[in-house]
């Protein structure tokens, strides 16, 4: 347990040091003062976690010094650690009856996705389950060497086809392998980028259907990959991800390169999603499924 803090609190150190490492000085040993909400006010914003979400978690905190009497500053450490934590669920239990069980991965390019989805394939592996990889990503050739590249490093297969094939093809390819081999997870690799949002949309969803028609009740489930980086820049591009292809869970990638880690509550306000891991490293070993406790205890480390 104390690993894993540890890797958390590394994690998010740039989150933690940058846009909550000024809460120490506002939450001193004074009174609660309009300068105390507007410097609080500033540090939510600047943390990422968007307007609305600030503007709730400080309304929120407000009722609470109202109604406990609260008059020093340093009194609402414990308020804020609740209220942080309230708005994070807990990740569900990534277990499925069925077999395969296909996944879907999508985001823009950039996000880490295809590289995510080889650390999704380690951890896998090492639960003991079979896989086969999907690089219907035939947009992008890199994309689809890559896949290839961690394929071999982990002995997982990889389905592909022709650079600008069709991927809905790939797809259903990939489904129809992973039925043939008996294997536990098909994770399918997705374009990010065209021309215009609106035709990656489309073949999104063309690839979507194409998986239900190779296995009725597939994709089981979509995750979608965001670059933590991009903050509350990405939570556009997640909106139109979700209403397109039924997201069902979110992997936040290089949690730690971003000192935006805030996004997190904005994800989970404004996206209904559960966050399921987070890329707290480059190595395979550093995705890491989502903790929401840890999350919070690394953020706010200072105290």
């Amino acid at each position: 347990m104390a690993e894993i803090l540890t890797k958390w609190r590394s994690g998010l150190a740039k989150t933690s040091k940058t846009a909550f490492g000024r809460l120490a000085s506002i939450l001193g040993a004074t009174e609660i003062t309009q300068d105390t909400w507007d410097d609080l006010e500033a540090l939510l914003v600047q943390a990422d976690m968007g307007i609305e979400t600030a503007t709730e978690i400080l309304d929120s905190l407000q009722r609470l010094v109202r109604t406990e009497g609260l008059t020093r500053s340093d009194e609402l450490w414990d308020a804020i650690r609740t209220e942080l934590r309230s708005r994070l669920v807990e990740p569900p239990a990534l277990e499925w009856t069925d077999k395969p069980a296909v996944i879907m991965m999508v985001g823009v390019n950039g996000s880490g996705k295809t590289t995510t989805i080889a650390k999704l394939g380690q951890r896998y592996r090492v639960e003991g389950k079979s896989l086969l990889f999907g690089a219907a990503d035939t947009f992008r050739a890199a994309a689809v060497d890559q896949l290839q590249v961690w394929g071999d490093r982990l002995g997982v297969g990889v389905i592909a086809g022709a650079p600008e094939s069709d991927p809905g093809a790939v797809a259903y390819n990939s489904v129809q392998s992973g039925i043939a081999r008996s294997v536990d997870v098909i994770l399918i690799d997705t374009a990010g980028r065209l021309q215009t949002k609106f035709n990656l949309m489309e073949e999104l969803k063309k690839v979507h259907r194409v998986i239900g028609k190779a296995l009725p009740g597939a994709p089981h489930e979509v995750w979608l990959v965001l670059d933590a980086t991009t903050g509350q820049n990405a939570m556009q591009q997640a909106k139109a991800f979700k209403e397109a292809v039924n997201v069902t869970g979110v992997i936040l990638s290089k949690l730690d390169s971003s000192a935006r880690g805030g996004m997190a509550f904005a994800i989970q306000r404004e996206l209904a999603l559960p966050i399921l891991f987070a890329g707290l490293g480059e190595k395979p070993e550093d995705l890491t499924l989502f903790d929401p406790d840890a999350f919070i205890k690394g953020i706010l480390e200072q105290k």
